[in-house]
């Protein structure tokens, strides 16, 4: 693992994103992270893309008073991350670059990014950890970009001089190759409609990549 960027990897080592607000709004969705947390989980992510800021706000607020020790960042957002006293923003490829947003929010802001391209020459040297998937398969149900597969990831971990979190289709019988061809961690949509219990799914995750030495 490559710690050059200023997030420690181990931060990174299960990332826990929440995708939807589900039926039962805000406390599901709330309950659900925090027993993502409780089961091991190292940082959350909150994704809400069809949410109003407003919502984002008041959940990643929540999410930051009751999770103290674990970084809460938002998706996409860094207004929003910002008036809620969350830890850092998570940029698309679309969102402002890490250099510009690295000159106007405060020290220690963590900023993650994601690469839309593994082969690219191009690397946001700015971020504390950049991301990349999906690996195995669709990082979202919405997904329909190809597997990266092992090989690459671990091509793109060499000329990285920052952590990657590794995200798509990773299950307890895979997790503990992503992390053996280099990846500091790996992001999993441990909030999701047909994932009735996150907190056995993070155990299984962190058990498989305990069982390995990992």
């Amino acid at each position: 693992m490559k710690g050059a960027g200023r997030l420690h990897p181990s931060t990174l080592r299960l990332v826990a994103i929440t995708e939807s607000l589900l039926a039962d709004g805000p406390d599901g969705l709330v309950a659900r992270a925090l027993g993502a947390v409780e089961a091991g989980a190292t940082m959350l992510q909150l994704r809400l893309k069809d949410e109003s800021v407003r919502t984002l706000v008041e959940v990643a607020k929540r999410l930051r008073a009751a999770s103290p020790g674990v970084p809460v960042i938002v998706n996409g957002r860094a207004d929003a991350a910002l008036a809620a006293g969350a830890d850092g923003v998570h940029l698309g490829t679309d969102d402002l670059s890490p250099a510009a947003l690295r000159r106007v929010v405060p020290a220690g802001f963590i900023i993650g990014a994601s690469v839309a391209e593994v082969d690219d020459a191009r690397l946001p040297l700015d971020a504390d950890y950049v991301a990349v998937g999906p690996v195995f398969g669709p990082a979202s149900a919405a997904g329909s970009v190809a597997p990266i597969g092992l090989a690459r990831l671990s091509a793109f971990v060499a000329r990285c001089p920052v952590p990657v979190l590794a995200l798509g289709g990773i299950t307890p019988e895979n997790a503990a190759q992503v992390l053996a061809a280099g990846a500091a961690g790996l992001g999993v949509i441990s909030v999701l409609p047909d994932v009735s219990d996150p907190m056995m799914r993070v155990r299984a995750l962190l058990a498989a990549l305990d069982a390995s030495g990992r």
